[in-house]
């Protein structure tokens, strides 16, 4: 049995994941009208604690002493910086916004500022691959009626404690841009999301808005194109607060967002985005890999 939305409280509903990841007609009657699915319990606590693990171990061996570009959705600084825009196929780790001091040193531990790691996990770290590409991840994805789903882009994101950064309200489809739009977000609760430590948000039904902006390569650089500048209402978003081990699914049109981390607790999540390789991936897409690792499904 899923737990409805309500008028009184705003609450989403939520639904039991399904062993197998099928979708049943009410989970996609729900996603259909909300723009996301919210599936408890669609990842055990065991394979929640290894991804954390092997992220821990990824950042430990990153070394920020030539390279310290900074992840902020607010100014969009990295944008200019080459280790970002050929992230596309590699392995790389950001800074939080808040993560240096005036004297351009570490507030604290390097463990502690990274804000994520992206963008090919799933294609080139064993760990994140076996838990990205599984039969019920798989199915999940088929009920949602992809034709030719595609693995395209991954990110472990960490929203530290104290530092975590606000993410402002956008579409993946603005990042990941197919004609005609079939982008899906799969976000991943490692440890619980809640109101405290930086939920999602999402506004309810926004996927049927319509596009409103793309991030382009142009040239050597990269710069956001404006569609429709009508401002986001964000007095209609509900927060999709989700226990560790909970999966999210969001359709590439839905505007949503999370607001920075002040408490003391972390709120790590993983993220997988699904294209339609049926679908036409332009080359101004910011994101671009090499051809020898193409874009591959499930198997």
């Amino acid at each position: 049995m899923s737990r409805p939305a309500t008028a009184e409280t705003g609450h989403p509903e939520r639904f039991p994941a399904a062993r197998n990841g099928a979708l049943s007609p009410q989970m996609r009657d729900a996603y259909e009208r909300d723009g996301y699915l919210i599936l408890e319990n669609y990842v055990d606590d065991g394979a929640c604690d290894k991804l954390r693990e092997r992220a821990g171990e990824l950042v430990a061996a990153f070394d920020p002493t030539d390279v310290a570009t900074i992840f902020s959705t607010k100014t969009q600084s990295h944008a200019a910086d080459d280790y970002f825009q050929t992230s596309g196929d590699k392995i790389r780790c950001f800074f939080e916004e808040e993560a240096f001091g005036p004297n351009g040193q570490l507030r604290q531990d390097k463990a502690l500022s990274i804000n994520k790691i992206g963008h090919a996990l799933h294609d080139l770290d064993p760990a994140f691959e076996g838990f990205s590409r599984t039969k019920s991840l798989s199915r999940t994805v088929s009920d949602l009626s992809l034709g030719d789903p595609r693995l395209l882009q991954s990110m472990y994101v960490f929203k530290q404690p104290r530092i975590g950064g606000e993410v402002t309200c956008h579409q993946d489809a603005t990042f990941l841009y197919t004609e005609p739009s079939s982008v899906v977000g799969l976000w991943f609760a490692l440890e619980d999301a809640t109101l405290e430590n930086g939920c999602l948000f999402a506004l309810r039904g926004g996927h049927r808005l319509g596009l409103r902006s793309r991030f382009l390569r142009k040239g050597a650089a990269l710069s956001m194109e404006i569609l429709d500048d009508t401002s986001w209402d964000e007095s209609t978003k509900v927060a999709l607060e989700a226990p560790k081990g909970t999966l999210v699914v969001l359709h590439g049109l839905l505007p949503h967002l999370s607001g920075p981390n002040r408490s003391q607790h972390s709120r790590h999540a993983y993220t997988l985005h699904i294209i339609d390789g049926n679908c036409a991936y332009p080359a101004e897409n910011w994101l671009q890999r090499n051809e020898a690792l193409p874009l591959r499904g499930f198997q």
